[in-house]
């Protein structure tokens, strides 16, 4: 068995997440404590009692995000919990964008401190990039990547529209200005697509609209420890063990595409057989299913689902 770890990204948050681990595991507890220590807040509070708008937007009216360190050190504490206990390391590690900072976490080279302050950042930096309802973005069903690469260069016309996520052969994300966004939409539909969703996010992820964010982030982003084993990076598709490198790869993913598709060929290239998604919810295991048929999913976001990943896994500590 070949196993890789996998952590989800932004739109996986739902108030109460993490609890029941924190409440059982005393890891898991500490990552919630270094968490609220190093934001100098209760985020443990807000992830467990909040609001949901709280929570995934803003916080006493300020441009400060939550989702992100939220999803992060949730993530961190599932990983904690199954490491305590699982006696095998993973050949891989991967996330989906924000998820891409959890793995560097697990992998060593990032600090959880340093992570979630640096996804506090992120998060804001993000916000503050694009003017509300400048931006948007919509998930597209039922089309070939390349042909929705094809129609959003139709739609541009003079603005930005461009792929922000290749979550699976069913689903790309497009991400923009909301003009470009809506005629992409128009022309996708026209074209055979199954269906066009607006997504209800605070900002145009992962295109050229979020360039600001890169000198800000570049700021922020210090030193990376040589991972413990290879972080498949969303811009590359590719393995990285190169502490040197991680910076650069981090500021290049905050305007380019994720690469989910290939990132999962490429951990299944690599002899994966089996795949942990660690952290709220289970659409990473969705997509994976949709891209590697043949992969044994499992998770690890609460007590029952540890369990049942354990017992799959056959490698518990003594």
């Amino acid at each position: 068995m070949s196993i890789a770890y996998i952590f989800p990204g932004q739109g996986s948050q739902s108030v109460g997440m993490g609890r029941a681990l924190a409440d059982t595991y005393p890891e898991a507890r500490a990552v919630f404590e270094a968490a609220d220590d190093a934001l100098h807040e209760k985020l443990s509070a807000l992830i467990w009692e909040g609001d949901i708008a709280e929570l995934t937007l803003t916080r006493n009216a300020q441009l400060t995000a939550n989702t992100q360190p939220a999803i992060l050190t949730v993530s961190v504490a599932a990983h904690a919990v199954l490491s305590r206990r699982f006696d095998a390391a993973p050949a891989f590690v991967a996330g989906h964008s924000l998820g891409e900072y959890s793995a560097l976490v697990a992998a060593g080279s990032m600090s959880l401190p340093d992570a979630v302050k640096a996804v506090r950042a992120r998060g804001t930096f993000m916000q503050e990039a694009v003017p509300a309802g400048v931006g948007a973005m919509a998930a597209v069903l039922g089309l070939e990547p390349e042909k929705i690469e094809a129609l959003c260069r139709e739609a541009e016309q003079g603005e930005v529209v461009s792929c922000a996520n290749f979550n699976d052969p069913s689903q790309t994300v497009i991400a923009g200005h909301a003009g470009a966004v809506a005629r992409a939409s128009e022309l996708l539909k026209a074209a055979g697509a199954k269906r066009v969703v607006p997504l209800p996010v605070s900002a145009p992820f992962h295109c050229s609209l979020m360039q600001p964010v890169v000198p800000r982030l570049a700021e922020v982003l210090g030193h990376f420890a040589q991972p413990s084993v290879p972080v498949v990076s969303n811009v590359e598709a590719s393995p990285n063990t190169d502490g040197a490198r991680v910076k650069a790869l981090l500021l290049q993913q905050v305007t380019g595409s994720v690469r989910w598709i290939e990132s999962v060929q490429a951990m299944e290239r690599g002899g994966v057989t089996t795949v942990v998604e660690l952290g709220p919810g289970r659409a990473l295991c969705g997509m994976v299913k949709r891209i590697a048929k043949g992969m044994e999913l499992l998770n690890v976001e609460d007590p029952a689902s540890l369990e049942k990943t354990l017992a799959a896994l056959g490698g518990v500590k003594a």
